[in-house]
């Protein structure tokens, strides 16, 4: 794929994570919509339209390129086997984790007990599971999508469940930057599916801001975990007074 297109398609899912449409883009430029799908169809952009386009969403151009590749050719969902690799190691699970939040080399080592050499092997082993690229100096490229998604039922998931869940919900989230809400209700499959499609776009935007963040020294960023869940669900006792409907 050209640059150029990865260029195009970030940019129109920047647009559409902050609600913008042609019409928005159009009226901003002082251009006719048909101009500006135009411009995005044949991707015939130049650098002062992408600079303006950029100055609507609050990036400059080169946020902008170093998201496109970022976004080029990564990993949305692991393998089975990836997955396993991953937890059968839990040093390389770290290292996974710490590459995927944009940590450089040093800062693995300095935060960690993993040696300089231990560190090389497992960046060695990332690259070997094309979950980055090894570039020379203990650079890497990341080929992990920041909003990938665990494999339903997988070794990540079971992992997640039976070793992260429970704790990370039994904390009374009573200290700062923590958060915690239930709602519950009654709603029809549209206003469910609209649930569904705000929870997927908040994913997608939590996800955005964690790869930008990734520039700051890691001095300036903190540790957070931030748990999404929805299903067909009812108090268990509510459940057991329920009327048994006759046949």
């Amino acid at each position: 794929m050209s640059q150029i297109k990865h260029v195009n398609q970030t940019l129109k899912r920047l647009l559409k994570q902050h609600q913008l449409t042609y019409k928005d883009v159009a009226q901003a430029l002082n251009m006719s919509e048909a101009n500006i799908k135009r411009i995005f169809a044949t991707q015939s952009f130049t650098l002062e339209r992408l600079e303006e386009i950029c100055q609507l969403i609050h990036i400059n151009l080169s946020d902008l390129f170093l998201l496109a590749e970022k976004h080029t050719e990564q990993l949305t969902q692991l393998t089975l086997e990836q997955e396993q690799e991953l937890i059968d190691d839990p040093k390389l699970f770290l290292v996974a984790v710490c590459v995927r939040d944009g940590w450089q080399f040093d800062e693995i080592i300095r935060q960690y007990q993993i040696s300089q050499h231990e560190c090389i092997q497992l960046l060695a082993k990332l690259d070997k599971l094309k979950m980055i690229d090894l570039l020379p100096n203990n650079h890497y490229k990341l080929r992990i999508a920041q909003d990938f998604r665990w494999i339903p039922s997988g070794p990540l998931a079971k992992f997640m469940e039976r070793e992260v869940i429970s704790t990370f919900m039994a904390d009374k989230f009573d200290q700062p930057n923590c958060f915690r809400f239930y709602l519950r209700g009654s709603y029809s499959s549209s206003s469910l599916a609209i649930i569904e499609r705000k929870l997927n776009q908040l994913t997608k935007e939590v996800a955005l801001l964690n790869q930008e963040d990734a520039q700051l020294p890691l001095a300036k960023r903190q540790h957070v975990g931030l748990l999404m869940a929805m299903r067909p669900w009812q108090i268990s006792f509510f459940e057991q007074l329920k009327r048994t409907q006759p046949d």
